[in-house]
């Protein structure tokens, strides 16, 4: 754990209790004494540090000691435009798309999208905090859903997709927002709508998931 969210982090005195409190002194066990860090989540970018003071078996008081600006983010930036998928196997790359630098993920419906698929940003987003208390990120992966293709290209005109084609992905291509479809690919008519726009495909002759496409795009574009 490199730094916990507080909504309090930045007062003089930190009271911990409930799960905070279990976590940091019955599971990783730090005592007095011990030095911890907190970012707040209205501003992330500051780093807070504390000293562990007192405890009381129930709760624990943290004195502060400083704090600094101390941005943690990728030098790039890569915007995921997923067709919507099965909730369960986002999830299951979400950490790691965090971790590896992602600046944002827009969820489209498509044609081939089953509808009865929910985008439940809220637990995305549980998802993503305890992911950044791991590996450090500061800057949060943003969110957004568009009902349709068409909404998501008139306000991201410059997109490229992943697609069946002959121009590989090389990691010298300069790719900010990619295009990943659901399982089943793209319909004719979106075909037809995307038919200007970019095209590429990775270098592998295996059928990726789009869950295993998005973690092959976002490592060759941003490590």
């Amino acid at each position: 754990m490199q730094f916990l969210f507080n909504n309090d982090a930045g007062k003089e005195i930190l009271k911990l209790k409930g799960e905070e409190y279990k976590y940091l002194f019955k599971v990783r066990r730090h005592e007095i004494g011990d030095t911890l860090y907190f970012r707040c989540r209205g501003k992330s970018e500051d780093l807070h540090r504390y000293k562990v003071i007192s405890l009381d078996g129930r709760s624990a008081s943290l004195e502060h000691i400083s704090s600094q600006i101390q941005e943690i983010k990728s030098d790039k930036e890569l915007h995921i435009a997923w067709c919507v998928v099965d909730p369960k196997s986002v999830e299951k790359v979400l950490p790691s798309l965090n971790e590896i630098g992602v600046s944002k993920i827009s969820f489209i419906y498509c044609a081939r999208s089953q509808k009865n698929f929910k985008t439940d940003l809220q637990r995305y987003e549980r998802i993503l905090e305890t992911s950044s208390q791991q590996c450090g990120r500061s800057q949060a992966l943003r969110f957004e859903v568009f009902k349709t293709l068409d909404a998501f290209l008139q306000k991201n005109p410059e997109t490229v997709v992943l697609d069946f084609c002959d121009t590989l992905l090389s990691c010298d291509d300069e790719v900010k927002t990619v295009l990943i479809g659901c399982e089943g690919g793209f319909s004719e008519d979106e075909r037809k709508k995307m038919e200007a726009l970019k095209r590429f495909r990775l270098d592998t002759p295996m059928i990726l998931r789009s869950e295993s496409a998005a973690m092959a795009i976002a490592s060759k574009v941003l490590i």
